[in-house]
């Protein structure tokens, strides 16, 4: 297993265990001071843990090597259990969204919840905050799309858990059990909008496309500052496993040699690699200057 592997595997244990301890505490103090919200919290974080343990199964597969079928490799599959997680996280929103619902128009008297509730709350903040800082810096390191994914999942559960202290704190001052219960559905609301954040986000990876598109303009620049290269064109980059696969044709005099025409493109692709971090792959088409293209359906040139 490669260390980009290994790394990935170590912070989905790491988010597995914290998780796993931070959704029991939450669950069984939530049920037990009678706090909705808090249970609400602990069932985010019991998807968190169901999340931790896609990762470990998503990191096995990536580090599977190449074979015919997969000629790029495995990667590929990290996008799609990003993909996976945004249905984990939207479904636990849905739950918690339709308890809290039934729970504020039940018509039965509602009592106010323990203290505990509070103590639970105050505790899975410092914890998150730990583990989404940890998940952050371990995705930034290996670029990967599913830690960052799930990275701004755990960011997010630090604001659920902050909505639920200010709604056990509303329903303490003004003893008022309701609020805990509109605390919940404003919670899942939120599960909700982030579940669509991570699944919009996925999209474009498997859709073959980048999200920092000034990667283009650096290809056009590479390919300017190389002696002998001109007019590149037909540029497309797309994404695999948080790493860039490029391909462009450019143009150089007709009449040089296949080894001259050879060196112009180790030139070219020297250079994108000196502008572009993170490449996985680089295809770079030799054309005579002056060559008549038909309209192409794919990829950008230099305006």
């Amino acid at each position: 297993m490669c260390g980009k592997n290994k790394i990935l595997v170590r912070t989905s244990w790491v988010s597995t265990v914290g998780n796993a301890f931070l959704s029991v505490a939450k669950l069984v103090i939530g049920f037990v001071s009678g706090s909705l919200a808090v249970v609400g919290d602990g069932i985010d974080s019991a998807s968190d843990v169901v999340i931790s343990v896609v990762m470990i199964f998503t990191a096995r597969i990536v580090s599977h090597p190449p074979d015919k079928k997969h000629v790029y490799g495995h990667e590929k599959a990290e996008s799609i259990a990003t993909k996976i997680l945004s249905f984990i996280v939207f479904y636990a929103g849905v739950e918690m969204l339709i308890v809290s619902i039934r729970q504020t128009f039940n018509a039965q008297a509602k009592e106010l919840p323990s203290l505990l509730a509070v103590y639970v709350t105050v505790f899975s903040i410092v914890g998150k905050l730990l583990l989404a800082y940890y998940q952050f810096r371990q995705a930034k390191k290996i670029n990967s799309s599913m830690l960052k994914a799930n990275a701004k999942n755990m960011r997010n559960d630090v604001i659920i858990s902050l909505g639920v202290l200010v709604g056990l704190f509303f329903t303490f001052i003004l003893k008022l059990p309701v609020f805990d219960s509109i605390t919940g559905i404003i919670i899942g609301v939120y599960i909700l909008y982030s579940a669509f954040g991570i699944f919009m986000d996925s999209n474009v990876e498997l859709m073959d496309g980048v999200e920092d598109v000034s990667v283009y303009d650096r290809v056009f620049e590479a390919v300017d500052e190389t002696h002998g290269a001109e007019r590149p064109h037909r540029v497309r980059s797309r994404m695999v496993g948080g790493m860039y696969i490029i391909s462009l044709d450019i143009e150089a005099n007709g009449d040089i040699s296949l080894n001259e025409a050879h060196k112009i493109a180790n030139d070219v692709e020297e250079n994108i690699h000196r502008k572009i971090p993170n490449i996985y792959d680089i295809r770079i088409h030799v054309e005579p200057t002056g060559t008549v293209h038909s309209d192409e359906k794919f990829g950008i040139e230099e305006f």
